[in-house]
């Protein structure tokens, strides 16, 4: 069997062993330890859909909420065939230590449907979308759980969510998610705060590691929002892309690739594969291509045993969440490459959807400007506090992330107390 699928299958383990590893570096008692293991509520829920055959059927919809000590839990949705309850429960721990870590009021949670969106009408999905909500709705709420987009969702399934909620309440509530349309109260800058979070990330990088130029070539793994938004501002700043990949495969041209370029493309093609200006390779080449900065930016568990030995970058960036095996995270610092943590470097989309959840509970909306510097100065913050920790344990960066973010959550509990 394939290590990238067998693992697939224990990414809630993966997670709970770096925590204990975490945890164990912070002398934490066992109560505590006990405490940050154990999600606080997790929903499994049977999502009925009539179909545009006239027929009825029925999907598995996941909402887990891992912390909500230091506030309301925060974690987006997921439309994916493999989704499924080990995974929801990683990714909404990773969100509880994605929040603590850029230091935002939130705790984490995430959620999930198991289906492929692309194999459904847009009135099946606004069906699919109104009847999870409907599951879920006395679990969500500004002031409770904030879903936002993930894989295979966007703006529109936030504003069908944000209007499920607000017909049930008698009201509109605008705070119930994240990541809406500008015109339902959205943020200007959420699309591409992600990827603008994971530039910050990388150029903070390079600059402790004494690099200025922009004269570096990239491979981005993954071309959705997030790989896409991070290889258009790279791009812009001068930064060479050199490969871009998506499910279908790879495109790889050295003497540069324009990512705005391969965008349309996409859009017209659902593909990146068929670029006439790079030279395709089957999907998984990439992480074998001669770069100096990797991203990968797709799914969980894309860089395992077998194919990190190959990787040539210097410095890796996490654009997606747990893209890293602890089995290659050995190999990676091995081989002395530098890699920024998913907790920190792709927590610009927490970061401007806590932006989004301020400015509409103040009723007062902020310039893209606006919003940008301040999620330069969170991510640039987030960044030298978790190297300044890195250095003086040392430690690599992942594990100072983690050692932050732990601390945080761990102090919040401690404050709090157990009731009763």
């Amino acid at each position: 069997m394939n290590d990238s699928k067998s693992i697939k299958k224990s990414v809630w383990d993966m997670a709970l062993s770096r925590l204990d590893t975490t945890m164990d570096l912070l002398n934490l008692t066992s109560g505590l330890k006990k405490y940050l293991r154990e999600p606080r509520k997790i929903l499994e829920v049977a999502v009925t859909v009539k179909m545009d055959s006239g027929d009825i059927d029925i999907f598995k919809g996941y909402r887990v909420q891992h912390n909500t000590n230091r506030g309301p839990a925060k974690g987006g949705i997921r439309y994916h065939p493999d989704v499924n309850l080990d995974e929801i429960k990683a990714l909404a721990l990773l969100m509880t230590l994605k929040c603590a870590v850029v230091g935002i009021p939130f705790g984490g949670a995430k959620g999930g449907v198991v289906v492929d969106p692309r194999a459904l009408s847009a009135r099946e999905l606004e069906n699919l979308t109104r009847r999870y909500t409907f599951e879920i709705i006395n679990s969500i709420g500004p002031e409770r759980d904030i879903p936002a987009p993930d894989v295979g969702t966007n703006a529109q399934v936030m504003a069908w969510i944000m209007d499920t909620y607000s017909i049930d309440k008698g009201y509109s509530v605008p705070g119930v998610v994240t990541g809406k349309p500008i015109e339902l109260g959205g943020s200007l800058g959420r699309e591409e705060a992600t990827g603008r979070g994971v530039v910050y990330s990388l150029l903070s990088a390079l600059k402790v590691n004494n690099i200025e130029s922009t004269n570096y070539e990239v491979a981005i793994q993954g071309f959705g929002n997030v790989g896409s938004s991070a290889a258009k501002i790279l791009y812009d700043l001068g930064f060479k892309i050199v490969a871009i990949s998506d499910v279908e495969g790879t495109i790889y041209n050295p003497k540069g690739i324009d990512p705005h370029s391969v965008y349309n493309h996409a859009l017209k093609t659902k593909t990146v594969a068929g670029y006439k200006e790079a030279e395709g390779m089957a999907r998984e080449d990439i992480f074998g291509l001669p770069c100096d900065i990797l991203i990968p930016a797709a799914l969980e568990n894309q860089i395992v045993k077998s194919n990190a030995p190959g990787i040539r970058a210097r410095f890796i960036v996490e654009g997606a969440n747990a893209p890293v095996t602890p089995a290659a995270d050995g190999i990676l610092k091995e081989k002395g490459i530098f890699v920024v943590p998913d907790i920190l470097a792709n927590a610009g989309g927490v970061t401007v959807s806590y932006f989004e959840w301020v400015q509409g509970n103040d009723a007062y909306f902020w310039s893209r400007r606006e919003v940008n510097l301040k999620l330069r100065d969170i991510m640039e913050r987030a960044f030298y506090q978790t190297y300044a920790a890195a250095q003086e344990k040392k430690v690599d960066m992942r594990t100072a992330a983690s050692m932050l973010a732990v601390e945080r959550v761990a102090d919040a509990v401690r404050l709090r107390g157990i009731y009763p």
